[in-house]
């Protein structure tokens, strides 16, 4: 038995403060989360993004026991809304959705006005893949993705793609494409246009040679036939649109790091117990019919990876992209 005679009262008071605040630090690690959890999208309302942030809010609240609170912050190409992450408390409290555009394009094209890497963040998992699917229109004289390949060595400078930026899938697809052909970024002219719907309708009017969009874009014209699909980015063919090859079928894995996805991050050195918990609660969510259902919605395809796999899959996009940058020089500061 401890004596605490000849024990000052002074003393006794701050041991018990100690052992108080021991204890009651371990009990909120093992309860977490205690309080609602916010989900930053650094898009605004409306996209991809942040209907895959609504659709995860409504599945982690019935895993995680908690509200979980979709706030749109957007602008500067997703840099505000991740940068509030990057700062936040790594409490677990206040997470990013954020996609291939905001965590490893942006910093790869805009290296020296972005204020993070993709490696400023707590891993947590991906969510899921949004195709990217390379088309033309059905008149094309393109039958195959290989017709369309020997067509830009055969003919550089001649052909024209269309794109909805220089940090976005549509534009990088080609680019990257063309590094793999030994082709400089000037092989084929790339023709910009404000949003996804446009970058398509200017494949079906016949104003630009091809595209590669995100199917998310292109859903209904694929279905109805107004435009034939070349090659899609995802690792297995698309359920939905079985006889498109994928990229590894033809010979051009390294266009699988272009594919748009969402994925869970927290800040810096983010509490290991909410990592942990989050993980848990996607292995849970990736097996929820409504969560799955819901991602049909906006072409996504469920995708969960845990925080390692998270992580190698994003540093291997970062090492493609970073080769990309340096070798075509597409960097836009």
């Amino acid at each position: 038995m401890i004596s605490l005679s000849g024990t000052r009262p002074g003393a006794f008071a701050r041991a018990a403060i100690c052992l108080f605040g021991a204890f009651s630090s371990l009990a909120s690690a093992q309860t977490y989360p205690a309080k609602p959890i916010q989900l930053i999208v650094p898009f605004s309302a409306g996209g991809d993004a942040d209907m895959a942030a609504r659709n995860l809010s409504a599945a982690a609240q019935g895993a995680l026991g908690q509200p979980v609170v979709v706030v749109n912050k957007a602008g500067a190409n997703g840099a505000i809304g991740s940068t509030a992450v990057k700062n936040a408390a790594p409490d677990g409290y206040t997470l990013l959705v954020g996609r291939i555009g905001s965590q490893v394009l942006l910093p790869a094209l805009q290296p020296k006005t972005t204020p993070y890497t993709s490696q400023d963040f707590t891993f947590i998992g991906l969510l899921e893949l949004n195709p990217v699917v390379c088309v033309v229109h059905p008149d094309s004289p393109y039958k195959t993705f290989g017709d369309l390949t020997n067509a830009l060595k055969a003919h550089p400078g001649m052909l024209n793609y269309s794109h909805s930026g220089p940090a976005t899938v549509q534009n990088l697809a080609p680019q990257l494409l063309l590094s793999n052909l030994g082709l400089k970024a000037d092989a084929v002219v790339s023709v910009p246009y404000k949003g996804g719907n446009e970058v398509a309708l200017a494949v079906l009017s016949k104003d630009v040679d091809f595209a590669c969009n995100n199917l998310s874009s292109m859903t209904g014209i694929l279905a109805s036939g107004k435009l034939r699909a070349l090659l899609t980015t995802t690792p297995e063919r698309i359920a939905q649109f079985p006889d498109i090859p994928t990229a590894r079928e033809l010979g051009f894995p390294q266009l699988e790091a272009v594919i748009g996805w969402s994925g869970l991050f927290g800040p810096p050195g983010m509490n290991p117990e909410a990592v942990d918990k989050w993980a848990s609660a996607l292995k849970q969510i990736a097996r929820d019919p409504k969560w799955v259902a819901g991602n049909a919605n906006f072409g996504g395809i469920p995708h969960v990876l845990s925080p390692a796999e998270t992580e190698r899959y994003i540093r291997q996009g970062d090492a493609i992209y970073a080769d990309l940058v340096a070798k075509s020089g597409l960097q836009i500061n």
